[in-house]
């Protein structure tokens, strides 16, 4: 009767067979729906002048620019 050994003959192909990625299956991608008037985070780069300008008076100054460039978007957009 054949014994097996208590190790396997090649270590390095045993831990590797060990770690080896489990096959995942994609999840199906979920839409979200589109919320209103949400808001987004960006980065922007804007003079430093300006943004002294908005931050002159005090907490607020994200908001401030968030209606300044919605005054410009309504003027430049015509009726």
């Amino acid at each position: 009767m054949a014994t097996t050994p208590r190790r396997p003959a090649n270590p390095k192909d045993a831990a590797e067979a060990l770690f080896k990625p489990a096959k995942k299956i994609a999840a199906p991608a979920v839409e979200r729906p589109v919320i209103p008037n949400a808001r987004e985070p960006v980065t922007l780069k804007i003079d430093s002048d300006v943004l002294a300008y908005f931050q002159a008076e005090g907490p607020g100054w994200q908001e401030r620019i968030n209606h300044a460039l919605r005054a410009a978007m309504k003027t430049s957009s015509g009726p």
